[in-house]
């Protein structure tokens, strides 16, 4: 009753037999492509993290000094202006790992909590009562009257620029991943394990347990099994070409550490920007927001003061060389992996699995 391994002499397997060995070979099969997975996968999933470890790097280091900004130049509004900081970076660590958001949205989500606190604290420093209500009119009011001048665009554009590149490679990288996954658990058609148990367990119902099936038989076998995993080859070589391009975008100019370096300084200018042109805001602002208390006496407006930039810091240089070095050790061994879906039979027929160097083997009917 054997539907496999139908042979003219007296055989030691059973139907069960068969089965259990079509079981079998469809774990090993599945073990087989992931072990060759295995130094893909931990190389992209390495990547991923180094990348975002060095991002996080950068982003801190950029929170740092626009936190330092307000507790040194604008210090009686720092507190306050504490929360939209932490929710600017985070929004922009969102962006990078391909959340559904927008760095314009975000950064002018940042100037629209800004501006009712340059307003109260420095514009207006006499201001007491800062309700709810009067807040959310100064919020919207800033979209119209553009209390930040081109300062607010001119940051949008710049962060766009630089961080559309990593949020694209780090889309990408997460795209490899589930690619090397979903070839891990491609399911065996009937054919394909029946032709396996053929190849790798028939002779063992001959008795004959050390014989392994030839090169090409064994080629011809597994080139079959995985026709659907090898046409993924075109798609894998544009795949590492897209991250090629994506890798040295993000490298081209330091734009990524220079354009997060210089968020605090495109706040600043923004923030002097607003209280040079105090008067023409309080009287726009007057009329349609109404005027609110002010307290007794008389304050004049916060002193401006230029804030000098600062050096780099050893934490931004680092994180950048770090990034820098992975990058291209990363790159370099993706190009090898080229051929990867190409040569996949190849692969699995390498080994143990066949005999090689030796004129006895087995080719699915007999041991020639």
């Amino acid at each position: 009753d054997l539907q496999i391994c139908q042979h003219r002499a007296p055989t030691c397997c059973t139907k069960k037999m068969e089965e259990s060995y079509q079981a079998a070979v469809r774990r090993e099969r599945t073990q087989s492509i992931q072990a060759l997975n295995f130094e893909l996968k931990y190389m992209i999933v390495g990547h991923i993290t180094a990348f975002q470890e060095a991002f996080e790097s950068l982003l801190r280091f950029a929170e740092n000094r626009t936190s330092s900004l307000f507790e040194t130049a604008y210090r009686p509004m720092a507190k306050e202006a504490a929360e939209p900081v932490k929710e600017l970076f985070t929004d922009i660590s969102l962006y990078i790992l391909g959340a559904e958001t927008t760095v314009e949205s975000a950064v002018l989500r940042f100037f629209d909590s800004l501006f009712p606190l340059v307003y109260s604290r420095l514009i207006n420093p006499g201001i007491t009562d800062l309700s709810e209500d009067y807040t959310e009119c100064l919020r919207l009011t800033r979209q119209d009257i553009n209390p930040f001048g081109h300062y607010s665009k001119n940051m949008v554009t710049e962060l766009s620029k630089s961080l559309w590149a990593s949020r694209m490679l780090s889309q990408a990288l997460s795209l490899g991943i589930e690619v090397i996954n979903s070839t891990e658990h491609t399911a065996l058609s009937k054919e394909c394990s029946r032709a396996l148990v053929k190849m790798q367990y028939c002779p063992h119902c001959q008795g004959l347990t050390l014989i392994r099936p030839c090169v090409g038989y064994c080629l011809n076998v597994m080139r079959g099994c995985l026709a659907s995993v090898s046409e993924l080859d075109a798609q894998w070589r544009e795949f590492i070409s897209t991250l090629e391009y994506l890798t040295n975008e993000v490298a081209a100019s330091h734009e990524l550490g220079a354009a997060l370096a210089g968020v605090w300084s495109s706040i600043n200018e923004a923030i002097l920007h607003a209280q040079l042109n105090g008067p023409q805001l309080s009287a726009t602002v007057d009329k349609v927001c109404g005027q609110p208390k002010q307290q007794e006496g008389n304050l004049s407006s916060a002193s401006i003061v230029p804030v000098k930039e600062v050096t780099e810091t050893q934490t931004f240089v680092m994180a950048h060389t770090s990034l820098s070095n992975k990058r291209r050790e990363f790159i370099n061994y993706m190009k090898r992996s080229r051929t990867f879906y190409a040569s996949i039979a190849e692969r699995l027929c390498d080994g143990d699995l066949v005999m090689r160097d030796s004129s006895t083997c087995w080719n699915g009917e007999d041991v020639v």
